[in-house]
């Protein structure tokens, strides 16, 4: 066995009311708590933060937030943060999502620098690489991915970068309806493996490398299953209590398999 855990992340984006967290909640923790060998987590809106923390407690579900600034505290009105996120009970913060990097301008050396605060800060950022369609179709995915995983190795090298989280989510897949295939998922996890690989082999295998984009209940088990594809940030399917709570149960079926 390769000795990885499978962890689902599950990313709100910018949707949720008091109202609907609470039932959303209610609803998935009974069925998450049933299972064993996979690390959970959701990713509320800020405003929700402090709620969302509360219907958590005792489930064994971890807090994440969605990003966060590279400063402490001042004025940068609109921004929150690491040490506010920690307060409120996150263990996870989400860094270089691709709706950051082509919304809000985030290059790679502002993601890097988000990600070092992050582990200075002591979260556990999750750092989300992946491709446009046109880059794949150029041929260019594993350079794009490649730059992208270089600019936090040269800020935080890879200890640092091992430390945290690695989510591939081709940008063409996410909220498409379009995946990769489980094959087109595993290369890029093994491109990314092999390229921590060449500056620390044991660390590159501990490191837990995500897949997102368009996962749903009825594809999760064969990403899943891909030996290089240590579990899923998921975004619209964490919205629904019975698609994320099947995709938690593809993954902890997984964990309790032996591995390769």
């Amino acid at each position: 066995m390769n000795g990885r855990r499978k962890r689902v992340v599950g990313n709100w984006k910018m949707n949720g009311s008091l109202t609907a967290n609470a039932a959303l909640l209610d609803e998935l923790l009974p069925q998450l708590a049933v299972l064993e060998g996979v690390e959970l987590a959701v990713c509320p809106p800020f405003p929700y933060l402090a709620q969302v923390a509360a219907l958590l407690e005792g489930s064994g579900v971890a807090l994440g937030a969605q990003n966060l600034n590279v400063a402490t505290k001042g004025a940068f009105t609109g921004e929150v943060g690491a040490e506010m996120l920690k307060e409120l009970g996150c263990r996870y913060v989400l860094v270089g999502h691709s709706e950051r990097r082509s919304l809000y301008g985030e290059c790679d050396e502002v993601v890097a620098e988000k990600f070092a605060v992050a582990l200075a800060a002591g979260l556990l950022p999750v750092l989300c690489v992946g491709e446009t369609q046109a880059q794949r179709r150029q041929g260019q995915t594993e350079q794009v991915v490649s730059a992208q995983l270089q600019a936090v190795l040269r800020r935080s090298g890879v200890q640092g970068l091992a430390a945290g989280l690695i989510a591939y989510e081709p940008v063409w897949a996410i909220g498409t309806g379009e995946t990769a295939s489980p094959e087109q998922a595993q290369a890029v996890h093994r491109h990314i493996r092999v390229l921590l690989g060449e500056f620390d082999r044991e660390r590159a295998e501990a490191t837990a490398i995500l897949y997102g984009g368009s996962v749903k209940a009825d594809n999760a088990q064969a990403l899943f299953a891909q030996p290089d594809i240590d579990g899923g940030l998921i975004g619209g399917a964490s919205l629904e209590a019975a698609a994320f709570a099947a995709i938690c149960q593809a993954a902890s079926q997984q964990q309790e398999r032996p591995q390769p």
